[in-house]
């Protein structure tokens, strides 16, 4: 069993709560015993005078296997799962999701919203595969948390709207299985760089309407879309839905097309998903006139971890997200989950308001329909019927449970870093840490003029909550 220890100087009353996690023991609340402690091995000033970005909160993506296989489970302990993910205040307490626009590599097969070549009206447009899926996944999540916040993506445009006529965009390995592969033809590749998406009017006009319909279908279904981005990962040439686009191909739909036609729907707009380091792929729709001014943010995942700060300083006027969590390997063992502590830190130390990971819940083994193996927060075994959380899910929970939404993070003055901080609207203060040593540590917290010592566990994680 852990203990843990915490010695407190008064200036006035300070209420503390500590949450630990290691590999082995989950979600551990702090024994407090209120004797000194001998050695402080760090010193941290909590500076709630300097508050940073506001947070918007915290979430996952939903995908079509993520319901198939929560569908594996009974209703009573599939509802259990939506109630921890989702219920205000009781478990992970997420505020937002992302979905995609029509198939993404964790959809059961390919498929679009038309596959009609030629339907530049929309007028066979149908959410039909989706009400299998998607639409009772994010009904569920609603049930638990009707403020729910939603966005969406498309990992591809309909086929016919693309130069090669195909879903994807690279031939598949031949290293996968058959079952995993695609149909591409080498002579049909793209190429980061390029616009696989057909560069004429008349096709974005109807990519344009197609997002507009996807709003409208699913808000008769009562779930609203609060916000779009234009593509998934616009770089990157892959052998599942995909669609690469150059910056300026992008910068001509928004600002032409898709910007006027969501500025209809009162859905905002952010640029991304952005994949890569390159800070100019950014400049190019932010010096486009008219693309500029229906960009609200800008999303970030993968590579684009490294843009994220040269964009924090260079549009301060911008909403920044991670959009989403990297992947893993179907492992989901402990290393990496401090990796994922390493993406948090980077992504929120330089300026996100948001942070999503990726898979909700996976059968085990992780396995994508193109033959990806992946991480979740939920694992799923179909034999059994039964199911885990994974300690990924654990660390997400370290942050989203205790920082609310309307949160800022605030700086701290320090010789340990390995922390995040954040002041919610409440006046409690936050504080998300790591010691990744092999020996229990001491921190010596100062909050104004009070403070407090608090041990952190060999090889864990701990959130500690002053109020």
């Amino acid at each position: 069993m852990l203990l843990f220890h915490t010695s407190c100087i008064f200036a006035q009353s300070l209420s503390i709560r500590q949450v630990v996690t290691t590999e082995r023991e989950a979600w551990v609340t702090g024994e407090f015993k209120t004797e000194p402690i001998r050695k402080v091995h760090h010193t941290v000033e909590l500076l709630v005078n300097r508050p940073l970005q506001t947070m918007d909160g915290f979430g996952a993506c939903f995908n079509e296997l993520g319901w198939t296989a929560l569908n594996n489970l009974s209703e009573a302990d599939r509802q259990l799962i939506l109630k921890e993910l989702f219920e205000p205040g009781f478990g992970a307490n997420f505020t937002m999701g992302r979905m995609p626009v029509g198939a993404n590599d964790f959809s059961r097969n390919w498929y679009s919203y038309n596959e009609h070549e030629g339907d530049f009206k929309m007028e066979k447009f149908s959410i039909q595969n989706d009400l299998e899926t998607l639409v009772p996944f994010i009904k569920n999540a609603l049930k638990q948390n009707p403020h729910l916040s939603l966005w969406a993506s498309p990992w591809s445009p309909p086929a016919w709207m693309k130069y090669n006529k195909h879903y994807a965009c690279a031939v598949s390995p031949e290293t996968l299985d058959a079952k995993f592969r695609n149909d591409l033809t080498a002579d049909k590749q793209g190429a980061e760089g390029s616009n696989m998406f057909v560069q004429e009017k008349k096709y974005f006009s109807a990519y344009a309407l197609y997002f507009s319909k996807f709003v409208d279908a699913y808000r008769e279904q009562g779930i609203k879309i609060s916000m779009v981005m234009p593509q998934n990962e616009f770089n990157s040439c892959q052998n599942f839905p995909s669609c690469t686009w150059r910056a300026k191909g992008l910068a001509t739909f928004i600002g032409g097309y898709l910007g006027p036609e969501m500025k209809k729907k009162q859905v905002a707009l952010m640029f991304g998903t952005m994949e890569r380091e390159d800070i100019a792929l950014v400049d190019t729709i932010m010096m486009d006139a008219k693309a500029k001014r229906y960009i609200t943010g800008i999303g970030f995942q993968w590579a684009g971890k490294g843009a994220i700060g040269k964009v924090y300083q260079k549009y301060p006027e911008l909403k920044l997200y991670q959009t989403e969590q990297e992947c893993g390997d179907g492992k989901n063992d402990w290393a990496y989950c401090n990796y994922t502590w390493d993406l948090m830190k980077q992504y929120l130390k330089n300026g996100a308001s948001a942070y999503l990971y990726w898979n909700i819940a996976l059968e085990k083994g992780g396995f994508s329909r193109w033959g990806w193996q992946q991480n979740s927060l939920v694992t799923v075994d179909k034999q059994q019927k039964t199911f885990r959380f994974n300690h990924e899910y654990y660390l997400m929970k370290h942050l989203s449970h205790f920082v609310s939404k309307g949160a800022k993070r605030i700086e701290t003055r320090s010789d340990f870093d390995n922390l995040l901080a954040f002041v919610n609207p409440d006046s409690s203060v936050v504080v998300i840490a790591q010691n990744k040593t092999e020996a229990l540590q001491t921190v010596h917290f100062q909050l104004e003029k009070r403070s407090a010592e608090i041990s952190l566990p060999a090889n864990s994680f701990s959130t500690i909550v002053f109020k």
